[in-house]
């Protein structure tokens, strides 16, 4: 392990994973752990919170 490596926690499953380009799936531990979180917020079961003044206001109503 190189002198820049660092050592991450998967945030999907929690075991310990190497940051590096040597990984394709980081910050996850593997490819699986990856489509886990993605279908996560597929599913809306991750969101980001937004600013209430911005509550059902669409895009178009912005210009």
């Amino acid at each position: 392990m190189s002198e820049t490596s660092r050592i991450i926690q998967c945030p999907t499953c929690k075991t310990s994973s190497i940051w590096s380009t040597q990984n394709p799936s980081r910050p996850f531990c593997s490819e699986r752990c990856k489509l886990i979180d993605l279908g996560a917020w597929a599913n809306e079961e991750h969101q980001i919170v937004g600013d209430a003044n911005y509550e059902g206001v669409n895009s178009d109503d912005l210009s």
